[in-house]
């Protein structure tokens, strides 16, 4: 048997069973007497059932109202807690962002983001894929992540692309190579030394190998490299150099490698690129406004490491 009982009609019941008068429970609830009498009878008429014995003074529960109350209290706070889990889902505070990005991205500017992000939204969950730029493309085209971290997309797929930071290339390099005592060094430099290349279908593939072919080089890679972790290895083994853009200077840090800008400058575009026409979570879309302020803080400071550098240029001539 089908019962249509509304969740309001249930916490009615439930209050004229807590407070033991109807002027009372209907003051409580904000109605007035007449209309919670009406809410009531629809409930007895709905069950079949009488629920309250009225007389003159008192209001007391049937047998049958007994037997509905800790159904009523059960249903009622289910419908609370999930009303509630809605609310703070709706407003961001619940859920799960769904991120599939270049693992130059996930290694650099997703940590600081994320910690930043869950010190006000704890309850919100990720799930980070990394990928090369065309499996971020295929992801998000196929639902299993919500946005992407990539560089342009193709323009043939139906997505959509919001640019984020523009990430310039440079050489990366031993410490002790002769290369590194320069401030910046040209793409020629690739002709004479054995390169070692990111694989091909990666946005830093890309850009190397239209960087090469716009300086009419030839350049026949010694080495392609899945992972940044492979190529830091091999050029740390000492086995060449590779071209690397900006954002995976961090990480060649850590293994004594240095960065120098190639002239001339060759960019890649990296932002946030979603399904067309997909609504993203309230919980995805605040972190994508955190992450844009991430990066606008560390553009910032990049600059001001930069003005002290000069400063301090400045002062020893």
């Amino acid at each position: 048997m089908r019962i249509n009982v509304t969740p309001q009609q249930l916490s009615a019941f439930l209050k004229v069973a807590e407070t033991g008068s109807f002027s009372e429970a209907a003051l409580r609830l904000s109605v007035s007497q007449p209309a919670l009498s009406r809410t009531i009878r629809m409930v007895e008429e709905t069950l079949g059932a009488r629920l309250f014995d009225r007389d003159t003074r008192n209001v007391a529960l049937t047998p049958a109202g007994h037997e509905l109350k800790p159904i009523a209290l059960r249903i009622v706070r289910e419908f609370d807690n999930s009303f509630s889990e809605l609310s703070r889902f709706i407003t961001g505070r619940r859920g799960r962002v769904t991120i599939a990005t270049l693992p130059s991205m996930a290694a650099v500017l997703l940590p600081g983001a994320i910690v930043r992000f869950r010190e006000t939204r704890p309850d919100v969950d990720f799930q980070i894929i990394d990928a090369h730029s065309m499996s971020v493309e295929d992801d998000i085209a196929e639902g299993l992540a919500e946005i992407g971290l990539t560089a342009r997309p193709n323009p043939d797929r139906d997505l959509v692309y919001h640019p984020l930071l523009s990430d310039e290339f440079g050489l990366v390099c031993r410490r002790d190579d002769p290369l590194a005592a320069g401030e910046s060094v040209g793409w020629d430099v690739f002709a004479d030394r054995r390169f070692i290349a990111m694989s091909s279908g990666s946005s830093v593939r890309a850009i190397t190998d239209a960087a090469f072919l716009q300086q009419g080089m030839a350049v026949a890679p010694l080495f392609e490299c899945g992972f940044l972790a492979t190529a830091r290895a091999l050029v740390d083994a000492r086995l060449g150099i590779t071209a690397l853009p900006g954002l995976t200077v961090p990480l060649m840090a850590e293994s004594g490698l240095v960065w120098r800008p190639l002239v001339p400058a060759f960019r890649r575009s990296l932002g946030v690129v979603r399904r067309a026409g997909a609504s993203l979570s309230p919980a995805t879309l605040d972190f994508i406004a955190l992450l844009r302020q991430e990066v606008r803080r560390r553009e910032q400071d990049r600059a001001n490491a930069g003005a002290i550098q000069s400063e301090g240029e400045a002062v020893e001539a």
